[in-house]
C-alpha cells in the first residue's frame, strides 16, 4: 500500500484558501497533519475560526476524521509590525469567507494551545497560501527547519512586477515583505511558487466555474455561500478589463494542486528569487534572478505552465 503524502497547510483563510483546502481534503492519498493560521485576508481570530467550518462542510458525517485535524493560531501581524495590517475584505468579506458564518458548525474546541510555529517545527511538507510570517518565524526559532522540509509550495509573489494590492506588489508578499524575503533566502528545500500573474494567465472558464459550483452537494452549497461576496466584487471589476476577471481564478488552489500532485506543474523557471524591501514603488515585489547576479545558492521553481485538465479534476472533486 502506497504511503500517504503528508501536508501541513499554512493559510490566511480567504475564499481561495477554502477552495484549496477543500480540494486537498478530497484528494486521495493526502493526509493533512495540521492547519496553521496567519494574518492576511482577515484578522487572525477570523482565520483561526474558519478552518473548523471548512472541515465541517467537507465531511458528510460529524465523526469524520477531518474534524480531528488540529488548527494552530499563528502570527497576527507582519514581522516588523509597523503600520496597518493589510486585509482583503473588499473581495473576501469582512470575516474572510464572504460574511456567511454557519452557527451550526462546530466551534473552536479543536484549536490547539500550541503556537502554529512550534507545530510547524514538528511537521513535514508545507503549503503556504497566505503571508509568510509563520514560516519566517520558524526559521528564527529553528534555523535548521527549512532543510528538514521535503518541499515547500507557495502562492504569492509576482514575476512581471504586476501587483494586485500595489502597483508592483502581490497581496501575500506585500502583507509582510520581510517574511517573504527571509523565506525565499533561507529555505533550501525544493520550493514551488505559484505567482499572481501565473494564476490569472491560467484561469478556468466561467462555464467550468458554473458547473463546479452548482453541483448538488453540501460542499457546493457552502462554496456558493462563501463565494457570493467575491463574485459580486468580480462582477464590478469586470468592466475595468482586469486580466483576472476573464475567467475563474482560485489562486491558492494552484499551489495546493502542485503539492498534491507535482505532475500538475508542466513548466517552471528554476532560478534564485528574492523580494524588494526598500523600493518606494516596488516594496514587496518578487525579483527573479534569471542571470545569476545575486549569486544565491537557493533556487526556486517559479511555475509557468500547468496541466489544466488535471487541475479541473482536482477542483471538481473538491465539491463532490
Amino acid at each position: 500500500m502506497a504511503s500517504k503524502k503528508l501536508l501541513l497547510v499554512d493559510l490566511d483563510c480567504g475564499v481561495d484558501d477554502a477552495q484549496a483546502l477543500m480540494s486537498a481534503l478530497a484528494a486521495p492519498g493526502i493526509e493533512i497533519l495540521g492547519i496553521t493560521c496567519c494574518h492576511g485576508n482577515t484578522t487572525l481570530d477570523n482565520v483561526t475560526c474558519w478552518p473548523r467550518h471548512i472541515l465541517y462542510c467537507s465531511t458528510a458525517t460529524l465523526d469524520n476524521a477531518f474534524l480531528q485535524i488540529p488548527v494552530y493560531k499563528g502570527a497576527s501581524a507582519p514581522l516588523l509590525g509597523y503600520g496597518h495590517s493589510i486585509h482583503a475584505s473588499n473581495y473576501h468579506g469582512k470575516d474572510g469567507l464572504g460574511d456567511v458564518p454557519d452557527l451550526s458548525a462546530p466551534g473552536l474546541e479543536n484549536v490547539q494551545k500550541e503556537h502554529a510555529v512550534l507545530a510547524m517545527l514538528r511537521l513535514v511538507s508545507l503549503v503556504a497560501t497566505g503571508p509568510l510570517t509563520n514560516l519566517a518565524l520558524a526559521v528564527n526559532m529553528e534555523p535548521s527547519f527549512p532543510q528538514k522540509l521535503k518541499s515547500l509550495f507557495i502562492m504569492g509573489g509576482n514575476m512581471e512586477s504586476r501587483g494586485n494590492v500595489t502597483a508592483c506588489g502581490e497581496f501575500n508578499f506585500t502583507c509582510d515583505p520581510e517574511a517573504a524575503y527571509i523565506v525565499l533566502n533561507a529555505y533550501g528545500c525544493p520550493t514551488y511558487i505559484a505567482t499572481w500573474e501565473f494564476t490569472f494567465k491560467n484561469y478556468l472558464s466561467w462555464a467550468f466555474h458554473d458547473k463546479w459550483i452548482n453541483q448538488e452537494t453540501r460542499k457546493a452549497e457552502f462554496m456558493r455561500k462563501i463565494c457570493a461576496h467575491a463574485a459580486e466584487f468580480t462582477e464590478k471589476c469586470s468592466d475595468t478589463e482586469e486580466d483576472w476577471t476573464k475567467g475563474f481564478v482560485s489562486c491558492d488552489s494552484y499551489a495546493m494542486a502542485a503539492a498534491v500532485d507535482e505532475s500538475c506543474v508542466t513548466g517552471a523557471i528554476n532560478c534564485a528569487v528574492s523580494v524588494e524591501l526598500a523600493g518606494t514603488l516596488t516594496r514587496g515585489m518578487m525579483v527573479l534572478d534569471i542571470t545569476g547576479k545575486l549569486e544565491k545558492k537557493n533556487k526556486a521553481f517559479v511555475i509557468t505552465k500547468f496541466d489544466m485538465e488535471k487541475f479541473e479534476r482536482f477542483m471538481m472533486a473538491a465539491l463532490k
